[in-house]
């Protein structure tokens, strides 16, 4: 009988759980719990555990990747005025001088001066010339006797100016007659050598003159060539080029004695190659006329007679046909104006160079003026 009630009860058991597979679940009853004194316990919905991520390696400090250094923008540099050199403001800012003089040869002995082949140096160039010593104990006056152009392959270390040189070493004058560069057998620049015969201006003649005054300065009195020269009273004669080159050095060098101008070339370099232009049939002398008018003013003398501390004495013929003879009247003016000392002669029947009477009375004039300076 037992047994048959533990069936029933299984069998009736089935029966319910059969029947709650087949509809939801009732929501269960939430009953009110009584108020607690006790502080609340507020439940905490459980927390996943946390997943351990492993432990990121330290990395090295990254090394910085190192940008190219902006190179600063050159400052830039004011271009060299390729002019400066030939002006006459930069003539006179730079030094002359250095190296000596010295007597090559012997060319002749006279009762009254030794004439002998001399060399110096002159901005790297060995420049030739000769040099008359006057008999006697000295010191002597130095007088520069300029010679003017004469076409190189002609050119003679004694040339048509030797007559001159001599005159003034017979009155007891030193005197030295340099040939300028690229007159044989002085050297010759490189640019002369390849045919660019202007391209200095010719300024390059007048620094060998003024390198060779420094010289004479430097060694005067002292033994050796120049011993019986007195350096501080220095005389320039130039004659056509020679002339010019004479005008260049006084207004560039300020203790010159005095100066002879005769038929000399322009201050003015403009009217210079414009001559040379023509005389050349056009082959020399236009590049330095395509020069910019104040390049031209700088370089060119005559813009700068204000400088000229030498007492001058100008000659020309009037019959000169080679350089006009207005040229050195419109110095004259020019000069007395700066009220500068100068003097100035015409010789109405003597042509470019002098000769006979009117080549004596010069060099009688010549001598005066020097002897009174």
């Amino acid at each position: 009988m037992a047994a048959i009630w533990r069936r029933a009860a299984l069998y009736l058991l089935a029966l319910v759980v059969v029947a709650g597979c087949g509809r939801r679940a009732a929501p269960p009853v939430v009953t009110a719990l009584p108020t607690s004194t006790s502080p609340a316990v507020t439940a905490v919905a459980a927390q996943p555990t946390p997943t351990l991520l492993p432990v990121a390696t330290a990395l090295p400090p990254a090394t910085p990747t190192l940008l190219p250094t902006a190179t600063p923008a050159p400052t830039a540099t004011p271009t060299a005025d390729p002019y400066a050199p030939y002006t006459i403001a930069g003539l006179a800012a730079r030094s002359y001088g250095g190296g000596l003089l010295q007597i090559e040869s012997t060319l002749a002995d006279t009762p009254l001066f030794t004439r002998s082949v001399i060399t110096y140096p002159s901005d790297g160039l060995t420049i030739y010339g000769f040099m008359n010593v006057p008999v006697g104990e000295g010191p002597f006056p130095v007088a520069l006797v300029l010679h003017g152009y004469v076409p190189p392959e002609n050119y003679a270390i004694m040339t048509y100016t030797t007559r001159y040189a001599d005159t003034l070493a017979q009155a007891g004058y030193l005197t030295i007659h340099p040939n300028y560069r690229n007159f044989p057998p002085s050297d010759e620049t490189e640019a002369f050598a390849l045919g660019r015969r202007e391209s200095d201006y010719r300024v390059g003649y007048a620094v060998d003159v003024l390198n060779l005054m420094a010289i004479v300065r430097e060694q005067a009195g002292q033994p050796g060539p120049l011993q019986r020269a007195d350096g501080g009273d220095i005389h320039l004669l130039g004659h056509s080029m020679g002339g010019g080159i004479t005008l260049r050095v006084i207004t560039v060098d300020q203790n010159v004695s005095a100066a002879v101008l005769y038929g000399a070339m322009s201050g003015d370099e403009q009217r210079n190659y414009e001559k040379i232009f023509e005389w050349s049939n056009g082959e020399v002398g236009a590049n330095v006329l395509a020069t910019q008018p104040d390049v031209l003013a700088g370089i060119s003398p005559i813009y700068h007679l204000e400088r000229i501390t030498a007492p001058v004495s100008i000659h020309h013929g009037a019959l000169d046909d080679t350089v006009p003879p207005a040229w050195s009247d419109e110095l004259c003016q020019l000069l007395r104006a700066l009220q500068k000392p100068v003097e100035c002669f015409s010789y109405a029947d003597q042509p470019h160079t002098f000769y006979g009477d009117g080549d004596q009375l010069f060099q009688q004039r010549v001598l005066d003026f020097f002897s009174r300076h």
